[in-house]
């Protein structure tokens, strides 16, 4: 029984599941836009400084036979965004938009499913806007449909962040997420309407699919993994006797709820240093610009200079609204950085409340000001959290995930066929 894995643009999430089905002997092909091998063309075009992103997207070197591609539309996304071009990667309606990319893989993915009889083919994984054409094909070919969704039901994020609009409207361009079209909306729908098993990274993101107003299939919370643990650190904050530095990355949205961080840190003033690493994805918003020229600002870093950063900061804050897992909370605990986020994140999942990091209402800046001003009465706990932070990681690596993804999609295919559903 063997599944075929679907994602256009790839990430860590995607990297571990792909690895961990086809470590299982389950994985029938692995589809997407760009992959990058050790030693391969895709490889040495990726060392030249303007194709550098290609590297980003390299995979498991045992992953090359496994894999089919379709490049140029992606490719074309990606240089578009660097010339400028801001009018072929506009959303939805883009020449080279993402959307358009996970539509035009869906379709290919959809045609290889109808091209003929795929040998011990039993399931198609695919992801949240690029699932709904292979579905349908796989329907009606009789294979299972694994849908994975990243982020919490949109129904949900609007009932959420309609009020965000209407408590900070001057932070309304940011929230792109409620700019979706009807059409894209259906299609979401449609996608959980054909699934036969639905698989989410936290608690948060199972408990959003309460709001489908449809009959749900299964919901499998399958937590992702934490990067590799870091050198022991140090805590140096009340030793010091400096400003407490705290550290946010991320998308520079609403939805990650950066404004209620802004306003924490103008109130506290001199007694934090407030580090935003992060990029603008939205239309020109003047809160955002006018809170960011009062901060260190960074607006890109690479993988590992954002864990080297966090190893030099005293506590990560990620008061998101709305998030379907939250990688940065991982990374952070990992290098002994303990977390402030929100219920609304993996949060509860991973961290103990005043253990090894912290627990805030989302929307609420008067709970965040109390957690940092904890802190800075009490800077110990800082580096009790952060020690319990690294030990919680190392209990989780991303093999973990792998392993456990690969053990509930090869038992829901075996449950599947000795049910022997008609499809």
């Amino acid at each position: 029984m063997k599944v075929i894995l679907s994602h256009p643009t790839g990430n860590a999430n995607v990297r571990a599941a792909a690895s961990g089905l086809n470590d299982r002997g389950i994985l029938y092909e692995f589809h997407t836009a760009i992959a990058s091998f050790p030693d391969t063309g895709m490889d040495r075009l990726g060392s030249l400084r303007p194709f550098s992103e290609l590297r980003k997207r390299t995979f498991d070197q045992a992953l090359q036979a496994h894999t089919r591609m379709w490049p140029w539309l992606e490719m074309a996304r990606l240089f578009s965004k660097k010339l400028g071009f801001a009018g072929l990667t506009k959303h939805e309606t883009g020449l080279f938009s993402v959307d358009a990319v996970y539509r035009a893989q869906d379709r290919r993915t959809a045609s290889c499913l109808k091209s003929g009889l795929k040998p011990n083919l039993k399931g198609i994984y695919a992801y949240e806007d690029g699932a709904v054409y292979s579905f349908e094909q796989a329907k009606a070919s009789g294979i299972a449909c694994l849908y994975d969704l990243p982020i919490g039901y949109w129904r949900s994020a609007r009932k959420f962040l309609e009020l965000e609009n209407e408590r900070r409207p001057e932070w309304a361009p940011t929230l792109n997420i409620l700019k979706d079209s009807e059409v894209k909306l259906a299609r979401k729908d449609k996608e959980i309407e054909l699934a036969d098993c639905i698989f989410v990274a936290s608690s948060f993101t199972a408990d959003t699919l309460r709001d489908f107003p449809g009959k749900l299939p299964p919901v499998k919370v399958i937590p992702y993994g934490f990067p590799p643990v870091g050198a022991p650190r140090d805590y140096t904050f009340h030793k010091e006797k400096r400003p407490l530095r705290l550290l946010f990355v991320g998308g520079l949205s609403q939805r990650k709820g950066i404004a209620d961080l802004f306003e924490v840190a103008d109130k506290l003033g001199t007694q934090v240093e407030l580090t935003v690493v992060g990029k603008s994805n939205s239309l020109r918003c003047p809160a955002l610009d006018s809170a960011l020229a009062k901060h260190r600002w960074i607006p890109g870093l690479s993988h590992p200079d954002v864990l080297k950063l966090m190893r030099e900061t005293d506590v990560l804050v990620f008061p998101s609204l709305f998030e379907g897992f939250g990688l940065v909370i991982t990374e952070a605990m990992s290098q002994g950085t303990p977390v402030i986020t929100t219920e609304r994140t993996a949060g509860p999942d991973l961290i103990v409340d005043g253990k090894n990091g912290w627990l805030i209402k989302a929307g609420c800046p008067e709970a965040l000001q109390h957690a940092v001003e904890r802190l800075l009465a009490e800077p110990e706990k800082i580096e009790i959290a952060g020690r319990n932070a690294m030990e919680a990681a190392g209990l989780r690596p991303w093999s973990a995930y792998r392993s456990e993804l690969a053990d509930a999609v090869s038992n829901f295919l075996l449950t599947d066929q000795e049910n022997g559903k008609d499809r």
